[in-house]
């Protein structure tokens, strides 16, 4: 069995400096939008983030935060969505 260019990456790296490694997994599969993009923000420090969202992409992630990129339904999307329905009207910021 072969292993991925992630994985010889990691290998190389302090797992202290992984946030993956050092944060709970369900941070990373969060339904929270506050959530999901705290995971993000985490992954944008982290050393291995390029080899994290090329192994994601290839893989066609079903869901989660891989890489600093959030993957619903195996594409990138930019933002998680509240659950619930839209607004009717645009909320003025």
């Amino acid at each position: 069995m072969s292993t991925s260019v992630l994985d010889r990456s990691a290998a190389q790296v302090d797992e202290d400096l992984l946030p993956c490694r050092q944060e709970g997994p369900e941070l990373f599969f969060a339904e929270s939008p506050a959530d999901v993009e705290l995971a993000k923000a985490l992954c944008q420090t982290c050393p291995v983030r390029s080899a994290c969202l090329t192994g994601a992409l290839e893989r066609r992630e079903p869901w989660g935060v891989w890489g600093g990129q959030l993957f619903v339904s195996g594409e990138v999307v930019a933002r998680k969505r509240p659950r619930g329905r839209p607004r009717k009207n645009e909320v003025a910021a």
